[in-house]
């Protein structure tokens, strides 16, 4: 696998901890979790934009 996407997908899932985390937590920052969810989608876009570069570019 690609260092490169390895590494966002364990960003990924480390957003998607945090904003679980912060969602469950009493008195949570509802913007703390929307950054948190904009973030995790901006990474999860650039994954996407990744894997579908053909596997010599990557």
């Amino acid at each position: 696998m690609n260092p490169h996407i390895y590494r966002l997908t364990v960003l990924h899932r480390r957003l998607d901890e945090a904003v679980r985390r912060e969602v469950r937590r009493r008195g949570g920052d509802p913007f703390r979790v929307l950054r948190l969810k904009k973030l995790k989608l901006a990474v999860k876009d650039r994954l996407a934009a990744l894997m579908r570069r053909p596997l010599y570019a990557r």
